[in-house]
């Protein structure tokens, strides 16, 4: 079991940090990475040709331990989930008998494309909406996203927990389902992977996109996604150098290659050696690894037990606990009490949390403990 970690933290005592889902905190080792990544730009002569490409090798071999794939080459830099998601995008060609799914409030980098998509080739895009209701409702929503899926169905594109109130998807029966009907399946894992376990090769996505600036702790502008073999020969939406074959030979860059490099590295943003954000992002993941998420989902449990029980105990409602994470989860409330005044009072305590829809999201982590989620609930309770 993982202990407090707030001593790796630059976090200030008067704060109650309660937003990973919004944006994490870097941890000193990573802030120090890139302080020292600025001031080795100082004086370039020291940055060799073979540097534009080991840290990105390092990245990939992290997030491929992470996430539990074999072969690091079908992992890509990516500079945020959108970009991830576009490359998917760019790939594929729907016709107008076949839709894509979505879920209800869906973060919208998961669904501009598909919209897009949709109004270019007449394909029709179906929102699978959380059901009205607070009894069973991760488990209704669950079987509506696998009545929904037949054989018109080509893309399911959503989550792995809704970044919104950390709703749990069983994408586990959900794979099962899209290969039963020849559709791909594309998860935007922003808001778990870090602090939720996931394996490729037990769910088998077709695209996983990762924005690194939450759960995985990294810096903002940089990500890292993997693509599947359905994707092995697509176009990247980016025509740099860097992920031509050979780019590794300075000399022969104006030998102008027609190949990409081989699996998911084709689809690399540009400059993706950025030698600050990239140190970064590999301090980042190699600590996760070390924690590991299983490790992250118990301590985040353990300390949020007892407030969530509290706060049931008073009327406020909280997704059933086999069908939420504990990293990420919301908090509706009771009738009678008002969104603004329960705003102004967590401010007033300098406790942060973030506000989506009708759910206060709340996303601890280990650099958090329980008393500071027990003020959390009181304060929502008085």
């Amino acid at each position: 079991m993982l202990s407090l970690q707030r001593s790796k933290f630059s976090l200030p005592k008067s704060i109650t940090y309660l937003n990973c889902a919004y944006m994490s905190p870097l941890l000193k080792k990573v802030e120090k990475a890139g302080i020292e990544g600025i001031k080795g730009k100082r004086n370039p002569i020291h940055i060799s040709p073979k540097e534009f490409f080991t840290s990105g090798e390092l990245l990939r071999k992290q997030f491929a331990k992470l996430v539990g794939s074999k072969d690091p080459k079908r992992i890509a830099i990516i500079p945020s989930a959108s970009y991830g998601m576009a490359n998917a995008a760019h790939n594929i060609k729907l016709r107008s008998s076949e839709k894509v799914i979505v879920m209800g409030e869906q973060f919208p980098s998961n669904y501009y494309p598909w919209q897009r998509l949709c109004l270019d080739s007449g394909a029709r895009l179906e929102t699978i909406a959380p059901p009205q209701t607070r009894v069973n409702r991760g488990k209704v929503w669950n079987e509506r996203i696998l009545d929904a899926i037949d054989n018109n169905t080509r893309i399911v594109a959503m989550g792995h927990v809704h970044w919104a109130d950390g709703t749990l998807y069983n994408l586990k029966e959900i794979r099962k389902r899209t290969l039963e009907v020849g559709a791909l399946l594309l998860i935007d894992a922003t808001q778990s992977v870090g602090a939720l376990p996931f394996n490729i090769q037990s769910i088998q996505p077709d695209v996983l996109v990762c924005a690194g600036y939450k759960w995985m702790m990294g810096p903002y502008s940089i990500g890292l996604a993997y693509y599947g073999p359905y994707f092995d020969n697509g176009t990247p939406i980016e025509e740099n150098w860097i992920n031509r074959l050979n780019s590794e030979d300075f000399a022969g860059l104006v030998n102008y290659e027609v190949a990409y490099q081989p699996g998911a590295l084709r689809y690399e943003v540009g400059e993706h050696s950025n030698f600050i954000l990239a140190p970064m992002m590999l301090e980042a993941l190699q600590q996760i690894n070390e924690w590991k998420p299983k490790n992250i989902q118990e301590y985040c449990a353990k300390i949020s037990k007892r407030p969530i029980e509290l706060l049931r105990e008073n009327g406020f409602w909280i997704e059933d606990d086999q069908y939420r994470a504990n990293h990420l989860f919301g908090v509706r409330l009771p009738e009678g009490k008002d969104i603004k005044t329960v705003k102004a009072k967590l401010k007033k305590k300098n406790i942060s949390v973030s506000y989506r829809g009708d759910a206060i999201r709340v996303s601890p982590h280990v650099y958090n403990q329980e008393k500071e989620l027990m003020n959390f609930a009181r304060v929502l309770i008085e």
